[in-house]
Formats: C-alpha cells, sequence, structure tokens
C-alpha cells in the first residue's frame, strides 16, 4: 500500500473516474479507479484503501450493496456515496449504513476533496483515541499514575522499590507534578495499605494550628479546647502520614517534627505523657531541600532523617510525549463528570497542548482540559482561542535572544498570566493550576507581593 492515502473511486460511468484521476494527480492522494464494483470489493479485500467513493447506482452491485461488502470486512474505512438520483431515504439508509457522507452529482471536485479531507482526518482521529486508550489501558496500573515515558517508567520503578520498605521518603517537585499521588502509590502498595493514609498540607497551617494538628492537644491546653483531641500523627499511626509543602514550616515546628520522626513519639499540646506512634512520613516539597539545608533554611538533622530515599517528580515539559495518553485520561473523566461524548482534540489542538511549556505541570493541563470540554460545541475538543493568544504572548515575550533560564521562564509566565487576570490571584492560580498559596509564595519570589 502507498504511503500516500490511497482513495478507491467506484462508478460505472468511466468518465467520471478518468477525471478522478486526472485531478488525483495533483494531491497527495494515490487513486484506483473502478467501474466495476465486484472488482472495486476484490481489489479492497485484498488490498485495502483509505478511503472509498462509490456511485449508488450500479449495474451487478448498488453502492449500497458495496458497502455493505466492505463493512463486513472494515468498520473504520470512510465511505462516501455519490448519485444523481439522491433522495432523502437513500441517504438516510447509505447513513445508517455506516456511510461517511453523501453528495449529490455533478459534484464540485474541490468539494469532494474537502470531504475526503475531513473524513480522513476524521479518521485519523479516530484511530489515534483508539490507540491512545489501549495504550491507556497499558499503562493504566495499581498506581493510578498516567504515563508511559522513561521519565514516569523511572518513578514507578523507585515506588516499586520502596513500597515494601518502610522507609521515610522526600518527593521533590514542581507544582502539579503528581506529588500526592505518588506518596499514596507508595502507601497503597506497601504491606499497610489497610492502615490510614492522612494528608497535611503544611503550607496552608499557621505554626500553632500545624502543631495542634499534627499532635492534637489536651483539654484545657488553651482557649477553645473544651475536649482532648487525637492529633493527625497519632491517628495515622500504624500507617503513612504524607506532609505536603514540608519546605514551609518554621524552624520551631521543624525541631519538634524531627523529634517525632526520631523517637516515633508524639505529646499533645497541654500534655506530658509520650504516646507511641508507628508512621511512614512521606513529605513533599516543591523547592530542592538540600539546597534550602545549604542555605540554612531547612535543618539539616530533620532532612537527613527523612531523606532515606528521594523521588524526584519530572516537570510535564520533560515527559510531554505523557500529554496524548494524559488527555485521553482527562477527556474520559470530564466526559463522563459532564455527561459528554468529545472524541478528543483535534490534530492542531493537541500539536498546541504538547508544544505548550506546563508551568502548573498535570494539574494545568488537567484543567485545561476540564475548559476545553466546558466550551466544546463539537465532536473533537479544540484549545479555546483566548489560550493560543496566551501561548503566543507567552512565547513572544520569553522565548528571546538572551536566553532565559527555566526560572526566568515561569516568572515571565506568571505575570503574564497575572496580567491577564487584570491582578486576580484566584483566576490566575486557576488558570495555572496551582493553589492560591503557592502562587502567592511564587509572587513573593519574585518580589511581586
Amino acid at each position: 500500500m502507498s504511503t500516500n492515502p490511497v482513495l478507491l473511486f467506484v462508478d460505472d460511468d468511466q468518465k467520471a473516474g478518468e477525471l478522478m484521476l486526472r485531478f488525483c494527480e495533483d494531491t497527495e492522494y494515490g487513486c484506483r479507479i473502478f467501474s466495476n464494483p465486484e472488482q472495486a470489493r476484490d481489489y479492497f479485500i485484498e488490498n485495502g484503501a483509505d478511503i472509498v467513493i462509490t456511485d449508488l447506482r450500479m449495474p451487478k452491485m448498488s453502492g449500497i450493496e458495496l458497502l455493505n461488502e466492505i463493512r463486513q470486512h472494515n468498520t473504520e474505512v470512510p465511505v462516501v456515496i455519490t448519485t444523481a438520483y439522491s433522495t432523502v431515504d437513500d441517504a438516510i439508509e447509505a447513513l445508517r449504513l455506516g456511510a461517511a457522507d453523501f453528495i449529490k452529482k455533478p459534484f464540485d471536485m474541490d468539494e469532494l476533496m474537502l470531504m475526503v479531507g475531513k473524513n480522513l482526518e476524521q479518521t485519523k482521529l479516530k484511530q489515534e483515541n483508539k490507540r491512545l486508550k489501549r495504550q491507556l489501558q497499558d499503562a493504566k496500573h495499581d498506581f493510578h499514575m498516567v504515563g508511559d515515558s522513561p521519565a514516569m517508567k523511572h518513578v514507578y520503578n523507585i515506588i516499586n522499590k520502596i513500597s515494601e520498605i518502610r522507609c521515610n521518603v522526600i518527593i521533590e517537585g514542581e507544582s502539579g507534578t503528581g506529588k500526592e499521588l505518588a506518596a499514596r502509590a507508595i502507601h497503597e502498595n506497601s504491606p499497610e495499605a489497610d492502615k490510614p493514609f492522612v494528608v497535611i498540607d503544611c503550607g496552608a497551617l499557621s505554626d500553632t494550628l500545624l502543631e495542634s494538628e499534627l499532635f492534637g492537644h489536651e483539654k484545657g491546653a488553651f482557649t477553645g479546647a473544651a475536649t482532648t483531641k487525637q492529633g493527625l500523627l497519632e491517628v495515622a499511626s500504624g500507617g503513612s502520614v504524607f506532609l505536603d509543602e514540608i519546605c514551609n514550616i518554621s524552624d520551631n515546628m521543624q525541631v519538634k517534627l524531627m523529634r517525632v520522626v526520631q523517637e516515633q513519639q508524639v505529646t499533645r499540646v497541654g500534655g506530658v505523657q509520650p504516646i507511641d506512634i508507628d508512621l511512614r512520613f512521606i513529605v513533599a516539597t516543591n523547592q530542592n531541600l538540600e539546597k534550602m539545608v545549604t542555605e540554612g533554611r531547612f535543618r539539616h538533622d530533620l532532612y537527613h532523617r527523612l531523606n532515606v530515599i528521594k523521588l524526584v517528580m519530572p516537570a510535564l515539559r520533560e515527559h510531554s510525549e505523557d500529554i496524548p495518553l494524559l488527555c485521553k485520561q482527562f477527556v474520559d473523566e470530564f466526559n463522563q463528570r459532564y455527561n459528554r461524548e468529545n472524541k478528543g482534540f483535534d490534530a492542531s489542538s493537541m500539536k498546541l497542548l504538547c508544544s505548550h511549556h506546563w508551568p502548573g505541570n498535570i494539574r494545568e493541563l488537567r484543567n485545561s482540559v476540564e475548559r476545553a470540554i466546558a466550551l466544546s460545541d463539537g465532536e473533537y475538543l479544540q484549545v479555546p482561542s483566548f489560550e493560543e493568544a496566551i501561548n503566543s504572548a507567552t512565547e513572544s515575550d520569553a522565548i528571546d535572544g538572551d536566553m532565559p533560564t527555566i526560572e526566568e521562564l515561569e516568572r515571565r509566565y506568571l505575570l503574564k498570566i497575572l496580567d491577564y487576570y487584570s491582578g486576580n490571584r484566584e483566576k490566575t492560580a486557576e488558570r495555572l493550576g496551582i493553589n492560591k498559596s503557592t502562587l502567592w509564595r511564587k509572587l513573593q519570589q519574585y518580589n511581586n507581593v
């Protein structure tokens, strides 16, 4: 079969076939002409084709009968019916039996070629989506994570190795890379999978609240402490605790946490009696803790007690080959949630998605897919036009002769989105796929508070 798309044209009018053959000489299509539909059928069964155009009324075998024969061997190849005697009933019957399109003679050749191109593109997208669905099923595993790239396979390999070992783990990675998913995968594939898995966002709580949440408190320990309360570390005993954004806790809290990690004991606020616990500590940070230790911003003794294993989650731009798989996963998710039947992104949109920088990583991609489905009005999804405008503006501002660092690119992109939403931080954080506290910290980092 030719590397170019093969077009099978069937019409008992030989002049129509000769015209099609001449027209296809100036196109990308390899054209096979048949005036005998039975010969066309035999050729298709033996060699196949990318698209079939057949007349409706022919001797020996009608276009509908040829369509039926083709469908017995191939359910996907698009078949276009042409006829000079079209009726509504003919069109309905042809489409019911699986014809892709219906055009009346005499037709404009350019119009027919547009129809051919549209149907070939749709068939390609359907085949790609089926391939992605099969690949997605193959890539899915007990980790509930999606990705088949070398970068993600490295993550899976580490999780497999450490799940059976009850050791502490540091997970590093940018916001939105799936650090909590990795932590949950470590716990759920461990012998303690039936024990608690408790998540604590250290960046969202003040020192006082964090201490009370972690260690619990005795009745009367402070104003408002009307009852004794178990801390989350006590609740999680026997299982795993996931401390997200641990880089944000104060030096004082680091000292208290270090003792807990070392002694496997907690003392409630206002209490005096240590309580034994049995915990695996999994902590996450979007900063390099080793660098923070060197700079004196994180205690080395706590770092070394936590850093038995370090798992680095790759940024989405480092495994962009997983974007089609991730998009398929999110399309399926939001189709079900919103009762839609979208078939995925068109080719130009997928190309744009795969080339985007994604500073908000997988979380930002997921938000973009949800937005596209919410705004969709067709079978295939398109990236909204304002998305393209932001991308083009970002590229023109960021990729220039000064060769910026990744951090500088992120700063420029963040400020561009903030300006786009007229300083609205809530909308900016949502667009970037990060939470507001992360946005606030980044703005602090860039001296833009």
